[in-house]
């Protein structure tokens, strides 16, 4: 079990949350890109082992997206702030 520190919720089991991906830039120009670039920007991500933050749902608590900074390889919870808009 991971314990996802909420900013809005407090301590909370991954099981309310949603993990989508790493924390990406969104392209400065989506409609410029082909399809098969906004596939490659929406589906494959980087799987990285270590530090990585990752973009997690509070589905079933505050319904925010938050910024999870995680060890994938350890599943340490390093921090967890709100995502920003």
């Amino acid at each position: 079990m991971i314990l996802i520190p909420c900013p809005h919720c407090g301590p909370r089991n991954e099981d309310e949350f949603v993990c989508w991906s790493e924390v990406v830039p969104r392209p400065a120009d989506p409609d410029a890109l082909s399809d098969a670039e906004w596939t490659d920007y929406v589906y494959n991500h980087a799987n990285l082992k270590g530090p990585v933050r990752e973009q997690w749902w509070h589905e079933h608590g505050c319904r925010r997206w938050i910024v999870v900074e995680r060890n994938t390889l350890t599943h340490e919870v390093i921090r967890a702030e709100p995502a920003r808009r």
